[in-house]
């Protein structure tokens, strides 16, 4: 009976080590878990703050984009204004210069003919 007893006692001390070996290792996952539910919840956090900052970046951009649009509308509605106003200086110093020349021809005295 002593030789049985000796045996359980074995068996007993060794269930006991693997039952602390396990509460060790629940212990040292449950510090793991909770190590990174916080990292999760650091990641949450930035990431929100990221997609805030990314949405006011968005809506900045999509005012400047509309004001350049603006501009180019702008640029190009003065330049086509101005390349008119070049054309009718133009064809107003053309028609000048003729009639400056039609004048000048008929304000010259007349040559006699011999």
């Amino acid at each position: 009976m002593s030789q049985q007893a000796a045996a359980l006692q074995t068996y007993n001390n060794e269930l006991v080590k693997c039952i602390e070996d396990l509460c060790s290792k629940r212990e040292e996952l449950s510090r793991q878990i909770k190590q990174e539910e916080e990292e999760k919840e650091r990641l949450q956090h930035d990431v929100r703050l990221l997609s805030e900052k990314l949405s006011r970046v968005n809506e900045s951009l999509a005012q400047r984009l509309a004001a350049r649009a603006t501009f180019d509308r702008t640029i190009a509605e003065t330049e086509a204004a101005y390349t008119k106003i070049l054309e009718s200086s133009q064809s107003l110093l053309s028609v000048l210069k003729q009639e400056a020349g039609n004048l000048s021809r008929a304000t010259e005295p007349r040559r006699k003919d011999h």
